[in-house]
């Protein structure tokens, strides 16, 4: 599986959150490796880590992007974007051996495959004021 690949489970689990309560989560989780063919143990250790720090994380990262948008804060914005937008901002803030243009890359990537028509511009300018 590709380091995209990963990152994509990755935000399946973060728009998961939105709609489970977070006692849920950690079975939303350790599930995903039923759902995905042929994931290896370090594949799994790696998504299933990421998600637990993101949502140990969230209210810091909500925190950061409320600070940094003008009229949208993360309970008005659509639950795929918000949930690129976490990810995204988590990879800039504590992951060092992910580039921020990276990061942000990568989200509007998939917010074209799973977005609206405008959640790739959207999110790219709210990223952009993280780099």
């Amino acid at each position: 599986m590709t380091r995209r690949e990963q990152r994509e489970n990755v935000f399946k689990i973060l728009f998961r959150a939105e709609f489970h309560p977070s006692e849920e989560m950690k079975d939303q989780i350790s599930g995903i490796s039923d759902e995905i063919e042929n994931m290896s143990e370090k594949e799994q250790t790696y998504i299933t880590g990421k998600c637990e720090d993101i949502l140990g994380h969230l209210t810091e990262i909500d925190n950061a992007i409320n600070e940094v948008t003008k009229g949208w804060k993360t309970t008005r914005m659509g639950k795929v974007d918000l949930s690129l937008i976490r990810l995204a901002v988590y990879e800039i803030r504590y992951e060092e051996d992910i580039p921020t243009k990276v990061a942000i890359n990568e989200a509007i990537e998939l917010a074209k495959k799973y977005g609206t028509d405008e959640s790739p511009a959207f999110i790219n300018g709210v990223l952009a004021k993280f780099a």
